[in-house]
């Protein structure tokens, strides 16, 4: 069972208001007590309203719970944008919920393979301009779609302003980090740009047919080569 299904079976478990000893819930999870003590950990600093401690028990505080529920990929990016807009425009109370409902939503997501997501560690928290991604969403939506290429004004990390003139291949959402995966004509390689960072964009008349050496697939196949074992 990953980490992810067992902070779920917790949760269902923890629902009925009782006091839930460490020793009874490990015994019923298969795992160990020291196991159980971390989940409560990252429950509990993830906003979940559990209460108790190690060699007491364990509870849910009176709150709002919900059932399990199944959300596709576009569903839980409008809910992170949504949580995002609200952590950058609200009061500091909403900014507070937003940022704990946030670590609920991060501590239940399935385990995937986030070697790549690692890089935007520093940015999950709410975007730095969120109307800003909002600009570029459909844009770049319809230019992936139809294989138009685009040209975008980006500014990396450090600060450096470029032009680039892209075909754009793949949209991806990282917790609240949307990137670009596209083959860039400046760099002449794969680039992957942050959408928070791109400063203008517009749709050129040219059109891209799959060349390769520059689609999605060799992309992934160099990335999957990248990370394989030695």
């Amino acid at each position: 069972m990953s980490r992810q299904d067992r902070l779920f079976e917790i949760l269902a478990l923890l629902r009925d208001g009782r006091l839930h000893r460490a020793a009874d819930i490990a015994a019923t999870m298969n795992v160990s007590e020291r196991t159980i003590y971390r989940d409560m950990d990252r429950l509990q600093a993830s906003g979940v309203p559990v209460e108790g401690a190690r060699g007491i028990g364990y509870r849910i505080t009176p709150g709002y719970t919900l059932p399990p529920l199944s959300l596709t990929p576009s569903e839980l990016e409008a809910l992170n944008l949504g949580l995002a807009i609200v952590g950058q425009a609200a009061d500091d109370t909403l900014k507070a919920a937003a940022d704990t409902l946030i670590e609920k939503i991060d501590a239940v997501l399935p385990a995937h393979d986030m070697a790549q997501a690692q890089a935007w560690k520093p940015s999950l928290h709410a975007f730095t301009d969120p109307t800003r991604n909002l600009a570029h969403l459909p844009l770049l939506r319809s230019a992936v779609k139809a294989q138009q290429k685009v040209r975008l004004t980006y500014t990396d990390q450090d600060g450096t302003v470029t032009t680039r003139k892209v075909r754009p291949l793949h949209m991806e959402y990282w917790g609240r980090v949307w990137t670009l995966t596209a083959w860039c004509e400046l760099s002449r390689d794969f680039e992957v740009f942050r959408l928070d960072l791109i400063e203008s964009l517009e749709a050129l008349p040219d059109l891209f047919v799959d060349t390769p050496g520059r689609t999605l697939a060799d992309f992934a196949a160099r990335s999957e080569a990248s990370h394989a074992p030695l």
